[in-house]
């Protein structure tokens, strides 16, 4: 803070704005700067095609899919299965796998807590993401 004597009003303030000002210019240089560095959007993967187009292969069967049905029954992979097998066909689905990715496939008419059982019993079984099928994805819209 400075000081100046002046004559008869006795000693006046100021607040010295100068120091504050270049603060100020660094922190948006530094803005500036850092800005273009951050990286934005989501990762995604994207299906490549065989390097070989002679040579088919049959599907990979590496995605996992539990429907619910209307009736409160459970498929994986349009087997059918039981609320009691869920858990340890899960187990043994993914004990050999490094990617531990599921989806989820309910009926409209189901309620929230099947599909949140189903959740638990999957993270139970050790899955790391989970992902959910909707009729527009299942419509390709």
């Amino acid at each position: 803070m400075a000081m100046t004597a002046g004559t008869g009003h006795g000693p006046k303030s100021d607040i010295n704005m100068t120091p504050m000002i270049d603060i100020l210019l660094v922190l948006i240089i530094i803005f500036l700067v850092i800005t273009p560095i951050i990286s934005k959007g989501l990762d995604t993967l994207v299906p490549q095609p065989p390097k070989d187009q002679k040579q088919q292969t049959a599907p990979d069967n590496r995605t996992v899919a539990v429907t619910i049905e209307a009736d409160g029954s459970l498929k994986i992979n349009q087997e059918p299965t039981s609320w009691e097998a869920l858990g340890p066909r899960l187990d043994d689905i993914f004990k050999t796998r490094s990617e531990r990715v599921m989806f989820v496939r309910a009926d409209d008419s189901i309620q929230m807590d099947r599909v949140i059982r189903v959740i638990d019993i999957a993270k139970g079984a050790g899955v790391d993401k989970i992902g959910f099928i909707t009729e527009k994805i299942l419509l390709g819209q």
